[in-house]
C-alpha cells in the first residue's frame, strides 16, 4: 500500500524570539524543515511527501533548498489560516484515494526510522496510528482559584507521526473545523473513526523554544559522532 508523508510547517515560531521562522533555523548544518523531511525520505524513498507551507515562504524555502543543495524529493502545497486548512489542502493534493499517510511537525527533526516504520505498519492494521508517551511529571487540574492533583496514569502527551487509512483521513477532513481541533487525532476521531495510539519517543521533540533548540542540537550531535 502506497505511503504519504504530510509535513505540516505552517507556524511562524512566536516563542522562539527568532527573526525568522522556526521551521526555517539551522541545526547542526541545515534547516530544522530540512532535517526533518531527510526523516521521511531516509525511512523510505518511496514515500511520496507532501509539504505544506504557506505561499509566503514559497520563494524563501526554494531560495534555501538551493543554497543547502537540497534535492530530496517532495510536492510544495500552499497552507491555510489554520494547521487544520494545510492538511486539508496537502489531502486534496494528493491524487489517489488509496493508501496511508502520517502527518508529522515540521519542527520534530528527530523523528527516527523505528517511529516512522511503526506508524505505518499499525495505521495498516488498525486505520490509525498516533504516536504518545507517558506523562514524567504530576499533574493538577486548575479550577478557578484552586486545585487538585489527578492521576497522570490516565492521561498520555501526544505526538505526530499520527498516521492514518488515507481515504478515511480525506473523509474526515470532509466535516467542518472546531477550534478545539489541535490535531489530526481529534479530527479523526470526530469523524467517528477510532484512534490507536502507539509508542512515540522522548527523542522526538518539537523544537518551538530555545530550550528546545539546544536539546535538539544536542540529539544531532551524538548521532553524527
Amino acid at each position: 500500500m502506497k505511503e504519504y508523508a504530510i509535513i505540516v510547517a505552517g507556524g511562524k515560531g512566536m516563542r522562539m524570539k527568532h527573526s525568522i521562522p522556526k521551521q526555517f533555523i539551522v541545526l547542526e548544518g541545515l534547516p530544522i524543515l530540512m532535517h526533518t523531511l531527510l526523516a521521511f525520505y531516509h525511512y523510505s524513498k518511496e514515500t511520496a511527501i507532501y509539504l505544506g507551507l504557506p505561499q509566503e515562504e514559497f520563494d524563501r524555502w526554494n531560495k534555501l533548498c538551493a543554497a543547502y543543495h537540497f534535492e530530496v524529493p517532495f510536492t510544495l502545497v500552499s497552507g491555510g489560516n489554520s494547521r487544520f486548512q494545510t492538511v486539508k489542502n496537502c489531502l486534496h493534493a494528493i491524487p489517489d484515494k488509496k493508501g496511508i499517510v502520517a502527518v508529522h511537525d515540521g519542527v520534530r527533526p528527530l523523528v527516527d526510522n523505528a517511529l516512522i516504520g511503526r506508524a505505518y505498519q499499525e495505521a495498516k492494521r488498525n486505520h490509525s496510528a498516533v504516536a504518545s508517551l507517558p506523562l514524567k511529571e504530576s499533574l493538577r487540574k486548575i479550577d478557578h482559584t484552586t486545585s487538585r492533583s489527578v492521576d497522570r496514569a490516565q492521561f498520555v502527551t501526544i505526538q505526530t507521526p499520527q498516521t492514518f487509512d488515507l481515504e478515511k483521513l480525506k473523509q474526515a477532513y470532509t466535516i467542518a473545523e472546531q477550534s478545539w481541533m489541535t490535531d489530526d487525532a481529534s479530527v479523526f476521531e470526530a469523524a467517528g473513526f477510532p484512534i490507536i495510539l502507539i509508542n512515540g519517543s522522548y527523542r522526538n521533540i518539537k523544537v518551538t523554544t530555545p530550550d528546545d533548540l539546544t536539546v535538539a542540537q544536542s540529539f544531532l550531535r551524538n548521532n553524527n559522532m
